[in-house]
């Protein structure tokens, strides 16, 4: 069984270990697999990542924990049996110190305050989450991120105990634990005590500021997005340039953002209005030209076209208005390719659209549906002469009928 130095000294950044056993990694033949008698590295657990560092001069990439109590240091490079050196990354273990002592102020403080119970966490690579076993409000998470301040800028010890099962029964844990044996326990000052096996900072103080930067409904409950420490400054300068480059794009001050966009907002939608308004114009005199142009095949007059620059919506609006005049029938395609298409016909023809769309879609691909009268789809894939040959005589075979 492996010890591990980080249970009792997370602040140690460098070690010496015997080298216990070497194994291969399964579909991986640069990487081997590395036991040693005592680790400084963190496995991935609880929610936390693993470290990364150095084992000689061989790269850790990976650390993984066994069942048999046994870490696993996945390296590339090589290392001897015998006496190793390990060196930590210290600026991602001190990363994950400050956010997960975060975590533990900041779910102690909903639970202290508005008795919601923390149900997981996750310590990502940019920011961390907490899952909360209900939902919460605005106003309660900003009470709760108020008092889990207070807490890190009053700097109070956090310490590491074990204790026993009996022990641990009579203390105030925030969580009740799984484990069986004895338990590591983590403790904020007058605060938090919780059972843990991460890695934790040695006061409050250090964890910086915790800044819960977004919340979502999550499974019955909320899930909050929090950043702590280092990632806080790095999160405000991405939001601070975020907003520098808004006003500079809508030449308002920071506080006029929200009302620059709304108005921005507002022009957006009347111009769609407008545009739709002019499109459906536009359509009526498409429609008029194609109509007038439209090849004969029995009585029925066939409209078969590409239009460049035009819209499943507006290709549909040009085929409504071809077959709204008696005895036209008509298949429209977007260019270029991949093609929108729509295929309308008139009442008192007896052409099935809905069947030309699917032999048109089996030669060129997309998909799409409809009735008789109406079809729609998209996707179509190939040269628009290519589509327009195969569309004409589709077109022109079912308006002549069978037997044609």
């Amino acid at each position: 069984m492996t010890e591990r130095i980080y249970y009792t000294d997370p602040y140690a950044t460098e070690f010496d270990a015997t080298v216990v056993n070497i194994e291969p990694v399964p579909d991986n033949g640069a990487r081997h697999g590395v036991v040693l008698d005592r680790t400084a590295f963190y496995p991935t657990s609880g929610g936390q990542p693993h470290d990364l560092g150095t084992l000689g001069a061989a790269r850790v990439v990976e650390v993984t924990d066994r069942d048999d109590g046994n870490i696993v240091h996945v390296v590339e490079g090589a290392v001897e049996a015998g006496s190793v050196h390990g060196r930590i990354d210290w600026a991602r273990r001190f990363e994950h110190m400050q956010q997960h002592t975060g975590q533990h102020v900041l779910s102690a403080a909903f639970d202290r305050l508005l008795q919601v119970r923390t149900v997981s966490f996750h310590l990502g690579s940019a920011s961390s989450t907490i899952d909360l076993a209900r939902e919460v409000t605005a106003d309660e998470i900003a009470r709760a991120e108020r008092e889990a301040n207070r807490v890190v800028w009053e700097d109070r010890p956090v310490t590491i105990r074990f204790a026993d099962a009996e022990e641990a029964a009579n203390l105030p844990l925030r969580k009740e634990s799984r484990r069986d044996g004895v338990l590591r326990l983590i403790e904020v000052e007058d605060f938090d005590v919780s059972a843990c096996g991460g890695t934790h900072v040695a006061r409050t103080g250090a964890i910086g500021i915790i800044a819960v930067a977004a919340s979502e409904r999550f499974k019955g409950g909320t899930r909050l997005e929090f950043l702590c420490g280092g990632r806080t400054l790095s999160g405000f300068h991405a939001l601070a340039d975020s907003v520098a480059a808004s006003v500079r794009l809508l030449s308002v001050l920071p506080a006029e953002l929200p009302a620059g966009i709304d108005r921005l907002q507002t022009d957006a939608r009347e111009l769609r209005r407008q545009i739709k308004d002019l499109q459906a114009r536009l359509a009526g005199h498409e429609a008029a030209d194609l109509a007038g142009r439209a090849e004969s095949a029995g009585s029925t007059r066939v409209v078969v076209a590409a239009l460049d620059g035009w819209d499943a919506n507006g290709l549909k609006a040009i085929a409504a208005a071809i077959a709204a005049q008696p005895g036209h029938v008509a298949l429209l395609l977007s260019a270029p390719a991949p093609s929108a298409i729509v295929i309308a016909r008139a009442r008192d023809v007896s052409l099935d659209s809905a069947a030309i769309l699917k032999q048109m879609t089996a030669t060129f691909g997309g998909k799409g549906g409809g009735r008789p009268e109406l079809a729609q789809g998209g996707g179509l894939v190939g040269a628009s002469d290519e589509m327009l040959r195969a569309a004409r005589a589709l077109m022109q075979l079912s308006a002549l009928g069978p037997g044609s």
